[in-house]
């Protein structure tokens, strides 16, 4: 068992090879962008849309903990709000977007606008200052939740004032509505909007569950990695895992049952601006990848994830929630892509110039953050509650 003292070298060596790894790989991708815009644009957002989904899905989690409670929570809460103290660098690394939003979408093109009635009926909307605009709302909004959620929490850590739990708690409810709100909107801006005719209700929830499932991947990796470590070493136990994995298991089935009730919508409606979305991802090269994800997004995973032996065993477990954060690149691939490339899946390797380098800068802002403050919130006292507990029922 290593002692407290050993934690912020460890965090330390870790932040600055992914801090290194992340300017070299932004400095070749921007080197290989002044030869090829537009493809720059397009890896960008790709990487972009992976990465903020891990500090969204990690705010929605610690909102849902604090309205629903329970021992799992309190074991993840503080590596929760390190994600989400990373929105003022997740909104830095947007800036760039601003510059290629005419390169990605037809709706930013006039000329494009001026031929398409239906370019022209969704203007009101689909334009340069408004997509700005609400942008910008997103990252205030993220921000001071993120901020409270956070503040609220070390506070009741340093005071144990019990009321700080109330406030806490009188946050997260409204605090999730925003999010869906906020998380829908994003998704139709950055996303959907790559095809302006095409459009689905069900989209922004797909986008929910893939930055929720990503998140607890990332959250599983982070545990895994630092179980060793005190505090943790003595509040983790297998069985903590057992109920991470069990929360993992309901975002991977939530996941295929939102997957298929858009397709079966879609496939039942048999309406001609709808299905070429599928046509294009379900038939021909892209049909690979769909059955790639059917498999080792959900039908793995799933098997697996019902094993109590499994999601017990820290590695095992750890290799799952691996496969789940590399599984959920492949599905925002798979849902962006195709707006720029129908004929086949054919990754561009300035795809994972982008993801790397943005991974990176993200991953060395989160362990800044996660070094930051104690790793778990010891003097809550729910959280002493919930620990007495455990250890008297002997988990």
């Amino acid at each position: 068992m290593r002692d407290l003292e050993t934690l912020a070298p460890r965090l330390d060596r870790v932040r600055r090879m992914a801090l290194v790894l992340g300017i070299v790989a932004l400095v070749l991708f921007i080197l290989a962008g002044l030869r090829d815009p537009t493809q720059f644009f397009r890896s960008y957002l790709l990487g972009y849309l992976y990465w903020v989904g891990i500090p969204l899905g990690s705010m929605a989690i610690l909102m849902m903990h604090h309205l629903a409670g329970g021992g799992w929570g309190y074991i993840i809460r503080r590596p929760l709000e390190a994600a989400g103290r990373t929105f003022p660098v997740l909104a830095v690394l947007f800036v760039p977007m601003f510059f290629g939003l005419p390169r990605l979408y037809l709706w930013a093109q006039p000329a494009a606008v001026a031929a398409d009635p239906i370019l022209q009926a969704k203007q009101w909307y689909l334009s340069s200052h408004s997509f700005v605009i609400r942008a910008i709302l997103y990252f205030v909004l993220w921000f001071l939740l993120a901020h409270f959620l956070s503040k609220w929490s070390t506070e009741q850590d340093q005071t144990g004032n019990p009321r700080l739990s109330k406030k806490l708690e009188g946050l997260s409810g409204p605090g999730l509505v925003i999010y869906g709100l906020t998380v829908t909107f994003m998704s139709i801006d950055w996303a959907m909007s790559l095809e302006p005719h095409w459009f689905s209700t069900i989209y922004g929830m797909l986008f929910m569950v893939v930055q929720a499932l990503s998140a607890m991947a990332f959250l599983i990796v982070i545990l895994a990695w630092l179980a060793d470590t005190a505090p943790l070493a003595s509040a983790i136990t297998p069985g903590k895992f057992n109920d991470l994995g069990n929360l993992t298991l309901t975002f991977v089935m939530l996941w295929a049952y939102l997957s298929f009730s858009q397709f079966l919508i879609i496939w039942a409606g048999n309406l001609q601006r709808e299905i070429p979305w599928y046509a294009v991802r379900a038939t021909g090269h892209w049909a690979g990848i769909a059955l790639f994800l059917i498999i080792f997004h959900f039908a793995v995973p799933f098997f697996l994830l019902l094993m109590r032996a499994v999601k017990r065993n820290v590695p095992y477990l750890g290799v799952i929630a691996i496969t789940l954060l590399v599984m959920s690149l492949v599905d925002v691939f798979w849902l962006v892509t195709p707006a720029f490339n129908q004929d086949r899946p054919n990754p561009h390797w300035m795809d994972l110039l982008a993801t790397f380098g943005i991974g990176g800068i993200w991953v060395a802002a989160y362990l800044t953050q996660l070094k930051a403050r104690p790793l778990l919130p010891l003097h809550d006292p729910q959280y002493q509650e919930v620990a007495e507990g455990a250890l008297g029922h002997g988990d």
